[in-house]
């Protein structure tokens, strides 16, 4: 794979972590100070291990992410603003997948759709555009594709490996059979195989089920993956296939993998509507797994499976359960960039 681009693993080294701050136009209106005293909580813990790019709407918006990181005691030169206009917040789903061949980096800069069209999109589909017209990229190559693919939908292990479920991009492209999909995305990130889940899901969860809150690679030809443990739960049944399927799954050499269960957390409902509170949506970064808590008894044994799968790197907890409200979590939230693809 050294001799052409591929889609690193998330373990791999990092210039930073990009972010975009909630403001009064996003969806987190209705909870604005709630959910901007989670983001300094997970802008703190991913700036104390690496920098952090904050997009912002407006000079208003920067200004006020600025004061709430300095009143927490956040490092302001770990920090760094660039201003765009966005939709919303996820960027794992509207931010860009850096591929590499070693030495260049090429932006892949797929569709956005708001979720199949669940939500106004536009501009999030527009915002690589704009952060590569503000120079944050240097010379980095960009590809458009003009098909519709959320970041959170696939897991790489670097090696050419990617994972992802039916459900998600069946619903995206229900006129594309699984051998043309499988064909376009070794294509445009550089694998040499897909495998697929046919099974997983979470309530709450409105991404028809992006395989980072269901299964995560891990060093060492590792899946973490959220299991649930208890048969009168909705979700018992489906996350056990999930399971076996996992533990059918083999390498590119043929083994299987090492699996890390993750535990089950208790169920969150706001309002009537059960929330989709998975621990696999967590992020990798240098040093560190920034790991969502729900204020849960599973939260520590869910940081000692996350601790076991990434060794060497401390596991921080955040607190997730304001993040949730919106139906995704910490790996939602944020998108890395690779070692050498930032302009000084």
């Amino acid at each position: 794979m050294t001799d052409r681009f591929r889609l690193p693993a998330e373990w791999e080294p990092q210039d930073g972590v990009l972010i975009a701050w909630p403001h009064a136009q996003t969806d987190w209106a209705a909870r604005l100070e709630r959910i901007e005293k989670a983001y300094v909580g997970l802008a703190g813990a991913i700036a104390r291990h690496e920098p952090l790019l904050i997009c912002v709407a407006d000079g208003a918006v920067r200004e006020r992410a600025s004061a709430l990181l300095s009143a927490a005691g956040v490092d302001a030169a770990r920090l760094r603003y660039v201003e765009a206009a966005y939709d919303d917040t996820w960027l794992r789903d509207s931010g860009p997948l850096t591929l590499s061949d070693g030495t260049r980096f090429r932006l892949v800069d797929f569709r956005f759709t708001g979720w199949g069209g669940k939500f106004e999109g536009g501009r999030d589909d527009r915002l690589i555009e704009t952060l590569i017209a503000r120079g944050l990229f240097g010379s980095a190559g960009h590809r458009r594709i003009d098909w519709a693919l959320e970041g959170g939908a696939i897991e790489s292990d670097g090696a050419g490996t990617l994972l992802t479920t039916w459900r998600c991009l069946h619903q995206r492209h229900p006129q594309m059979t699984r051998e043309e999909i499988d064909a376009l995305l070794k294509d445009a990130l550089g694998a040499s195989r897909v495998l697929w889940l046919e099974h997983g899901y979470l309530e709450g969860d409105d991404t028809d089920a992006h395989i980072d809150t269901l299964a995560r690679f891990a060093p060492g030809d590792a899946i973490v993956f959220q299991t649930c443990d208890d048969p009168a739960d909705p979700h018992y049944d489906e996350l056990a296939r999930m399971h076996e399927e996992i533990a059918g799954l083999r390498t590119a050499d043929g083994r299987p993998y090492r699996l890390h269960p993750l535990p089950w957390a208790r169920a969150i409902v706001d309002d009537g509507r059960r929330l989709a509170s998975s621990y696999a949506n967590y992020l990798v970064v240098d040093g560190a797994v920034v790991m969502p808590a729900y204020g849960d008894p599973a939260d520590a044994d869910a940081a000692r499976v996350v601790a076991a799968a990434h060794p060497g790197r401390a596991v921080v907890a955040v607190d997730a359960r304001e993040l949730i409200w919106q139906n995704g979590s910490v790996h939602c939230l944020t998108m890395q960039l690779p070692a050498g693809v930032l302009a000084a």
